[in-house]
């Protein structure tokens, strides 16, 4: 059957379209099929009210926003209520590595039942055939998907089902230092520009504060949050599965913007993670995930002030991408286990567990109905990422979409950055190896 290449997405408040979103993904090869009949190992239909849970699931996790001893309670809250025990296994440090080790267990057979699935690696997953749609499952499981985020569930629809529900979803914030701030006499906001930015950066300069902010390093997932630059910029990572967008002008201009703040010395590339350096005191501002929220405040010793993500010449203010994981169930679990699972993922995110993760880690409520309010008036910052949803962009599909293709642009992103190399020529290079990736793990599957 030949399957549509596009996500569908629907809007949020007022924006028009959100689609795939967050870290790198794995390859499509590894599953079960290879990629070539992504329906393959998807659960046929079943008569879900006939089925009796199993009394025991694994869940794998890399506990996004250092989130286990919440994922054990949790766990242990589900097992009280339902009889049914959830070992939670930490599976990996990163997406990648819980994505990839979710595909080589899938020979094996022992790939758990519910896993943390990135928004840019439940695709692969599917071509793969290695999860299961959860419209039904969650169903049998008395789940009101109604209210879920729009947004944030239908991230997960293609081909007409869901093969996920929304978990840890985030977006970047800009996070800066409201001492460096005061102490450069500039206002207690974010820049609403990045010209802005350059210019807070001279004053942050004559008050001693020399590295006014920092970008991302290869490994922290550099083209989710510098979207918003090469977006503000009039560039993108790709137009659909055209890759060319990805040395367009406006993408050129961004990074040689880029270029030039590391040249003048007010921007420097984090040696860690952005937020870890920022909340170190080691530059005045960042971009990074909503989801570090809890952890940056927690690990700071200043005051910090976050704000919408900067535009730029372009004149679009929808700049924002939003990130984060889901959860997705195994499609090689029995379906026992399957009913279990989605009776825990739907228990994961509920109302009340949803309000209680999101004030803890800072991602995004998941849904609706979730009730915020106190947790909005101990702390105003963390109602800043749900406003700032107004101004979300559909990600590209080069980067969450194209097994690898998030490698590939950080790749070309270090080049620019580190090695100082020509932009344009650095990402022709890289729109080139997206291509053939495309070539050779999705254009037989999407067109055939």
């Amino acid at each position: 059957m030949r399957k549509n290449p596009l996500i569908k997405a629907v809007g949020l408040a007022g924006v028009s379209a959100l689609a795939l979103t967050a870290c790198g993904g794995p390859i499509v090869d590894g599953g079960n099929n290879g990629g070539s009949d992504p329906s393959a190992n998807q659960t046929e239909a079943t008569d879900w009210s006939t089925v009796e849970p199993a009394k025991e699931i694994t869940f794998w996790s890399t506990h996004p926003g250092g989130s286990m001893d919440f994922e054990k309670e949790i766990a242990a809250k589900f097992e009280a209520e339902t009889g049914i025990k959830v070992d939670l296994i930490t599976a990996g440090a990163t997406y990648e590595e819980i994505a990839q080790r979710f595909q080589t267990a899938q020979t094996a057979g022992d790939q758990g039942d519910v896993v943390v699935m990135s928004d840019a690696n439940w695709f692969s997953a599917y071509l793969a055939g290695s999860i299961t749609s959860v419209d039904d499952l969650v169903a049998a499981a008395d789940n009101d998907t109604s209210t879920y985020v729009d947004a944030l569930y239908e991230d997960y629809l293609y081909d007409g089902k869901h093969w996920a529900v929304p978990y840890g979803r985030s977006t970047p914030l800009f996070y800066y230092n409201k001492e460096h701030y005061a102490d450069a006499g500039l206002p207690d906001q974010a820049p609403a520009t990045w010209d802005e930015l350059r210019e807070y950066a001279d004053k942050l300069a004559a008050a001693g504060h020399t590295t006014a902010f920092a970008f991302p390093p290869e490994a922290e997932y550099p083209a989710w949050t510098m979207a918003n630059l090469v977006w503000s910029f009039g560039g993108g990572w790709s137009n659909e599965w055209d890759f060319s967008q990805a040395y367009s002008e406006g993408t050129v201009a961004a990074l040689k913007f880029a270029q030039e703040a590391l040249a003048d010395g007010w921007a420097a590339v984090a040696s860690a993670s952005p937020q870890t350096d920022f909340a170190a005191g080691a530059n005045s501002s960042v971009v990074a995930s909503t989801g570090a929220l809890r952890s940056t405040i927690e690990a700071a010793s200043f005051d910090i002030g976050v704000g919408f993500l900067p535009t730029g010449p372009s004149g679009a203010t929808d700049v924002v991408p939003t990130g984060g994981a889901g959860l997705a169930i195994a499609s090689k679990s029995a379906p026992e286990k399957q009913k279990a699972a989605a009776m825990f993922v739907s228990f994961m995110t509920s109302t009340e567990n949803t309000a209680a993760f999101s004030g803890l880690t800072g991602y995004l409520p998941v849904r609706k109905d979730a009730d915020m309010s106190a947790v909005y008036a101990e702390n105003p910052l963390f109602e800043v990422a749900v406003q700032q949803l107004e101004r979300a962009h559909v990600q590209d599909f080069g980067r969450v979409l194209l097994p690898g293709g998030d490698i590939a642009l950080a790749r070309g992103l270090n080049e620019v950055l580190v090695q100082k190399a020509d932009p344009e020529e650095t990402m022709k290079k890289v729109a080139d190896e997206m291509t053939t990736l495309y070539d050779r793990d999705l254009k037989s599957v999407l067109e055939g």
